[in-house]
């Protein structure tokens, strides 16, 4: 049976950089080490005006495929919730940037914090089917776009960035890409939102004079609350199915990747699953909550780190907008 695994993975960070003093210049009265304190972030990085998801994407499938053949790509994935227009699909403009093969296969899909996992799936289907034996999948976001100038919370929260993922077929024993955990609750959808530019309302709301209002739906809100009650309630059961599913212990994992959202959710879930705190990685400090690439960044670090080798074994947690969320075993 042919199985799947992870061969390499890259990242791309603007080079930008917004840190607390520069969020407390803009906020007058905010306390950057306060949230420092509380959320585990110093800095992040903000895409340029001119430089969208898609490009920034490009840039980490550049870097990746400077030590592969890009020939081999037979699929491209594509995972964005800030895509460049509303067609044509980013991943099509991406394989031709690359010069990747016009016999490949490219689609986006729109998934946030859950969407690294979900894609690692699609991969593993496409290759298990025999429909595909080298993947590409690429994630990026430029949530900072979408957030409101006066939005400090927001702002203090979110960071843009890209990696990009080769998945390939292999004959190994053991699968790279293990067992899969899924869940949706679409009633909490408008949890995590930016409520106009799409469909529904197409519209964007300005003011008498010309301006956009304060905090109107122009621009992503975040019942921060409501996501963190979420995020406590649903993903202790998700991390313990994702083991039973793997048929795996807590003791037998060298490390667990969780969503990189924030450090006071993170530490909430530590105390309230199985894992010892020396496994659970953090990465957040210096980059924010980066949506679907929080979780390849971690891993791309503990793989430069020399934490990633022959033989570890990785789980990881993907969960928020949507709601949607998602477990997998990664055997390296």
């Amino acid at each position: 049976m042919t199985h799947a695994r992870i061969l390499d993975i890259a990242t791309y960070l603007p080079t930008a950089q917004v840190t607390n003093a520069d969020l407390e210049a803009r906020h007058p009265g905010w306390s950057g080490k306060k949230i420092e304190r509380k959320v585990g972030i110093a800095s992040r990085h903000v895409a340029a005006p001119d430089e969208t998801a898609a490009d920034m994407a490009t840039e980490a499938a550049k870097t990746l495929l400077s030590r592969h053949d890009a020939a081999d790509v037979d699929f491209l994935l594509f995972c964005t919730q800030t895509p460049d227009y509303l067609l044509p699909t980013s991943a099509c403009m991406i394989q031709n940037r690359l010069g990747l093969s016009t016999r490949c296969g490219a689609l986006d899909f729109n998934l946030g914090c859950s969407g690294f996992v979900y894609g690692l799936s699609l991969a593993k289907g496409l290759i298990a089917s025999g429909q595909a034996k080298r993947v590409l999948l690429l994630t990026a976001e430029t949530y900072t776009k979408h957030l409101h100038p006066k939005d400090a919370s927001n702002q203090a929260i979110f960071g843009d960035g890209a990696t990009a993922t080769l998945i390939e077929a292999t004959d190994a024993e053991t699968d790279g890409l293990g067992t899969f955990v899924f869940g949706t609750d679409g009633a909490g959808s408008n949890q995590l939102i930016v409520p106009n530019g799409g469909a529904r309302h197409l519209e964007r709301v300005f003011n008498a004079d010309g301006e956009q209002p304060g905090h109107n739906d122009n621009y992503l809100r975040m019942r921060g609350p409501e996501v963190f009650d979420f995020t406590l309630e649903t993903i202790p059961p998700l991390v313990a199915e994702s083991f039973a599913a793997n048929n795996i212990s807590p003791d037998e994992v060298d490390w667990v990747v969780f969503h990189q959202a924030n450090e006071f959710m993170l530490k909430s879930l530590l105390d309230r699953i199985e894992i010892g705190s020396a496994k659970f990685y953090m990465n957040m400090r210096e980059t924010g909550n980066t949506v679907s690439s929080t979780i390849p960044i971690a891993l791309c670090d503990l793989w430069n780190q020399g934490e990633i080798a022959p033989g570890k074994k990785v789980l990881v947690i993907g969960f928020g907008v949507g709601l949607s969320w998602a477990g997998t075993l990664l055997t390296f």
